[in-house]
């Protein structure tokens, strides 16, 4: 007999704000705006071409939270929810400016069975699977004011911004901003086989990238 589908939880809180929400609490909102705001916009900026259109896409989901919110059933946590509806906007936009790729071609798309990096180098279990086994060759060699560098985080984020449009989404949510493989999957309507994928390539060219730039420093 199979299990019962566990009872999705909301974060402690979140009622109240969603009720404060439906009641036009401005305070509640600017608040969630200020919290939220800027992750959005890295987001949004993974999909379109400018900073400038990236901001109206952020204002154009808040007038979405705003409009939809008496809508929210609470079946997923409220940040889901509205990053779901940026990145529903957001791939609109990107589909309009000839940048954006449906998600549903995400399998045949984005080079199948491709690997920048020896997957042999990357965890395959625990809690740090995906991540590197080891780091890049010759950081321990590096000053530390090098391995922190404006130079560094340039080549790590030319490298995401140069990423196909699904792989760039998911490595800024997940290493960017953080969030756990759930809410990737959630939010962008994926499965836990694709968003494990993805993260792995966009890593694994990230990586390459990061170790060109290491080894060209040295020599």
């Amino acid at each position: 007999m199979d299990a019962p589908e566990a009872r999705y939880a909301p974060p402690p809180g979140q009622a109240a704000i969603v009720e404060a929400l439906k009641r036009g609490d401005e305070r509640t909102f600017s608040g969630l705006v200020a919290e939220f705001s800027p992750s959005m916009l890295r987001v949004a900026r993974t999909y379109v071409s400018s900073r400038a259109v990236a901001e109206e896409v952020v204002q154009e989901a808040w007038l979405g939270v705003i409009s939809g919110i008496g809508r929210f059933e609470g079946r997923s946590a409220l940040k889901t929810w509205i990053f779901r509806i940026l990145a529903n906007i957001a791939k609109t936009r990107g589909e309009r400016e000839g940048r954006s790729v449906p998600f549903s071609s995400v399998g045949g798309r984005e080079g199948e069975g491709e690997a920048a990096v020896d997957p042999d180098r990357f965890l395959d279990a625990g809690r740090w699977a995906g991540h590197w086994t080891s780091a890049p060759s010759r950081w321990p060699e590096l000053p530390e004011e090098q391995l922190v560098g404006r130079e560094k985080v340039g080549v790590v984020e030319a490298a995401i911004a140069a990423l196909p449009e699904v792989q760039r989404t998911v490595i800024t949510l997940r290493d960017v901003e953080g969030w756990s493989s759930e809410e990737v999957r959630n939010a962008l309507d994926l499965s836990e086989t694709n968003q494990r994928v993805l993260l792995h390539r966009a890593r694994s060219k990230v990586r390459k990238s990061l170790e060109g730039y290491l080894d060209g420093v040295q020599t």
